[in-house]
């Protein structure tokens, strides 16, 4: 009996080591062929042996793509408890979701979603108490669901809405017009926009457009010269009037929007991601010129209503957390200007006006103040907002007599709620109907010091009575860039870490616009390594504190947030077990020449410039990786129509880190279809959450709770 039991132990030792050992092989990667180009920037050669990766149109770009999907795919469907996530996912998503109201004379306007809807539908009805009936459905456009539409702007007479529909996720749109009464789409067609709303005036609207890429170009073509005209309701694109272009300097957004009463076109103006010039010009008057209202581009500023003559301003000019100003656009030196709402310690995160009020959003560490002031300045009422979190909203037009506003925090479901301006006071209005159970969860914001000492605020989530033990799964994410404050919010997705004894981290990185322009600049430019600095001390603190270990700790983020994983794994590979890039910027010395790329500029610097590639050169993801350096687990993430930041980058540093590899840690990338700079429908999103989720268990030896 004790030989038996013997020989089944040491059998069952031997299966348990192979099945080991056939986890930790190295996956079989496809062949990336390299070839010999090489750059000179300054004197400093640099190679680019995947460069050919950047024509996603070559066949043989369109080979590696299937094969590279192979590779993934065939991984991530051996983990055993893949598709009970995915019916999870599938169940938690699986309930109605609202947006908030919006008016047009006397019909209102919102989107909802049954469920598992691809996209969210558009209702009508009249009144607040009047019957909700569709006014249009995206859903039916498309067999897969990934036709896009959203109202981007009603008619000063309520009788058109102007929307905008795009394909299969891609930044291109294109602009439609619906009459109201009858819920039909008028024969105007305004394609090759980019970034646009329709800012009306008389029988017709302004916006941006681009001319025509080349054919087989459209998804990543540098965007220049972008112009603003003129289209009237009935009449072909072609006779459309220019009313703005700027011929001697193509890399410049513009956008147009119009006063309430179509007094005034505005035009903002800027050349990249921030720093702004505003010029107008008096739709009153015959032939008025355009004068300029605020000169570009040192600052921001972004005009918000028209009071007594002179526009109210939302700006950091003289400011750095923001402030509104009145300036008279016949005198608009800013000697001139009259502080209207003067900046505070806390940042103004946004000013709006609706009902004859102005409203101005705070943050305070990161969390939501709402404050009504009189249009000139005069303090009204703090809105008491029902716990710490974020709140949105508070816009419309000036006769509103009751306006809208949603508020979510981390463990607060999205809550819309109904706002009477005269009174202050707020009821709800739609309430969440998720099935999520926030008294089992609780957020704590902690302060923690980045390398050179700073202080970093970090929000944390878990269960009640979490044990700190240093075995938790946790997921670190952020962003840190572009004056982008990262806020509270619940997301569907996070339940399914949290009810897996899951831990969600997000720091306020610099480079975010959370303590101002102060906070943004210090992430920029050439201190950009100070947000990488921020978010490993981040992970450091979470592993110090025995929320989790190094090996159980999974940093995510896309985009510019990307850029943020890529740098942080290439520079401290051993900090982290499981890595998702996704969107990323990774080459920081082509980014410019592809699709928007060049409006980073501002942000991140130019190799075109000396003294910026020197630091772009340091940190560039994918420019630095080590030999013989164990890199996490990996899971790089795009799409092939992603024309915000081409799927190259994605590409070409996938390749570079399955060649570098040196430990058997897999090294996979996700490339989805019909997709953009996002998941464009519901049902890939839950597929990517999916994919995201077991991938990250499944490489923390981490056993979901799911039956």
């Amino acid at each position: 009996m004790k030989k038996a039991m013997l020989i089944l132990i040491c059998a069952s030792m031997a299966l348990a080591f192979a099945a080991c050992q056939k986890k930790a092989a190295k996956l079989q990667y496809p062949a990336t062929k390299k070839v010999d180009q090489v750059d000179d920037y300054f004197g400093t050669k640099v190679a680019d042996p995947y460069r050919w990766l950047e024509d996603d149109n070559a066949a043989d770009t369109l080979a590696w793509v299937e094969a590279q999907n192979k590779v993934t795919f065939g991984y991530l469907v051996t983990i055993p408890y893949r598709p009970k996530i995915k019916a999870r996912l599938t169940e938690i998503f699986n309930y109605p979701r609202y947006s908030s109201p919006f008016r047009a004379g006397e019909n209102y306007f919102f989107y909802k979603n049954d469920g598992l809807q691809n996209q969210s539908v558009c209702y009508i009805q009249k009144g607040l108490d009047g019957a909700p009936e569709v006014f249009f459905d995206p859903n039916a456009l498309s067999p897969d669901g990934t036709v896009r539409v959203g109202i981007i702007g009603p008619s000063t007479d309520d009788r058109y809405l102007a929307i905008s529909r795009g394909e299969a996720g891609s930044d291109w749109s294109e602009i439609r017009v619906m009459e109201i009464a009858t819920k039909q789409e008028l024969a105007d067609r305004v394609q090759w926009v980019k970034f646009s709303g329709a800012a009306w005036h008389g029988n017709g609207f302004y916006y941006s457009g681009y001319e025509k890429p080349a054919a087989g170009d459209e998804l990543q073509a540098k965007n220049e010269y972008q112009k603003v005209y003129y289209h009237k309701l009935g009449d072909p694109q072609e006779k459309d009037t220019l009313v703005w272009e700027d011929r001697e300097h193509p890399l410049r957004y513009v956008g147009a929007g119009t006063t309430e009463g179509e007094e005034w076109l505005i035009l903002g103006i800027s050349e990249g991601t921030s720093g702004s010039e505003v010029w107008v010009k008096d739709l009153t008057k015959k032939n008025a010129p355009f004068t300029m209202l605020f000169k570009g581009f040192e600052f921001d500023a972004s005009p918000i209503e028209v009071v007594g003559g002179k526009f109210l301003v939302y700006t950091n000019a003289g400011a750095p957390n923001f402030r509104v100003v009145a300036i008279d656009p016949d005198d608009p030196a800013p000697e001139k200007w009259t502080t209207v709402i003067p900046e505070k310690p806390e940042v103004l995160n946004g000013a709006g006006t609706a009902g004859g009020y102005m409203f101005c959003n705070y943050l305070k560490d990161a969390n939501t103040k709402i404050y009504q002031h009189k249009l000139d300045g005069t303090p009204v009422r703090e809105i008491e907002l029902p716990a710490l979190g974020s709140a949105g909203g508070f816009g419309g037009r000036r006769d509103e007599k009751v306006m809208f506003y949603t508020f979510t925090s981390f463990t607060y479901p999205s809550t819309i709620y109904k706002f009477d301006p005269a009174t202050g006071a707020s009821e709800v209005f739609r309430a969440s109907e998720v099935k999520f159970d926030p008294s089992a969860y609780e957020t704590k914001q902690v302060f923690y010091a980045s390398k050179d000492g700073t202080k970093v605020p970090m929000f944390i989530v878990h269960k009640k009575g979490l044990k700190l033990d240093g075995r938790n799964p946790a997921f670190l994410t952020g962003y840190g860039g572009f004056n982008i404050s990262e806020t509270p919010a619940f997301s569907v997705a996070n339940v399914i870490l949290l009810e897996n004894g899951g831990v969600y981290a997000l720091p306020n990185l610099r480079g975010g616009g959370e303590y101002g322009e102060t906070w943004h600049k210090a992430g920029m430019l050439e201190k950009k390594q100070n947000v990488f600095d921020d978010f490993i001390a981040a992970a450091e603190y979470l592993v110090r504190e025995k929320y989790t270990s190094k090996d159980r700790l999974a940093i995510a983020g896309g985009s510019n947030g990307g850029l943020l994983v890529g740098a942080v794994m290439t520079q401290r590979p051993e900090l982290f077990g499981v890595a998702f890039p996704a969107v990323g910027v990774m080459d920081m010395l082509r980014f410019h020449k592809f699709t928007v790329g060049w409006g980073w500029a501002v942000e991140y610097g130019s190799s075109d410039n000396e003294k910026d590639f020197a630091y772009l050169y340091k940190y560039s993801p994918l420019h630095n990786f080590k030999d013989g350096a164990c890199y996490p687990a990996t899971m790089v993430t795009t799409a092939d129509h992603d024309d915000r930041v081409v799927p190259a980058h994605s590409f070409k540093f996938a390749a570079t880190l399955q060649e570098k590899q040196a430990c058997a840690k897999p090294v996979v990338i996700r490339i989805e279809t019909r997709s953009g700079h996002g998941s464009s429908n519901l049902s890939k999103a839950i597929e990517d959450l999916t994919d995201q989720w077991s991938f990250m268990f499944f490489n923390m030896g981490v056993t979901p709770i799911y039956k």
